[in-house]
């Protein structure tokens, strides 16, 4: 699973259509997720757009997407229940599934190995 660059701790799958959301190691440093916001569906984003927002008891940060594309879909269960973010960011806490443009924008992600890697430093 693709990873954006460490400061944007955003996580892709390589699936088609790609699902976005956040790291374990963002959900963990958020703490207790409050709200999302999550992005239209059908919106055409560019690499490094925000799509939506995460806020915690602690702090607030937008997600950027990683790719270029179009969001085809959201996880409206967020909406009701944001903390499904720290109980599962990788799995059911994910944000939004996006149909993407230019598959090269992948070759520039780190991969999941890299990024623990990274974050252990």
């Amino acid at each position: 699973m693709p990873h954006a660059p460490a400061r944007d701790r955003c996580r892709l799958t390589r699936a088609t259509p790609g699902t976005l959301g956040i790291t374990e190691y963002a959900a963990k440093a958020l703490g207790d997720v409050v709200y999302v916001e999550l992005p239209e569906i059908e919106l055409e984003v560019n690499k490094g757009d925000t799509i939506g927002a995460v806020e915690s008891v602690k702090s607030a940060s937008d997600i950027l997407t990683p790719v270029s594309g179009k969001i085809i879909e959201h996880n409206k269960v967020l909406e009701e229940k944001p903390a499904m973010i720290n109980k599962g960011p990788e799995t059911d806490g994910w944000l939004a599934k996006i149909e993407i443009s230019d598959a090269k924008e992948l070759d520039g992600l780190m991969s999941k190995e890299d990024y623990d890697s990274f974050e252990k430093e």
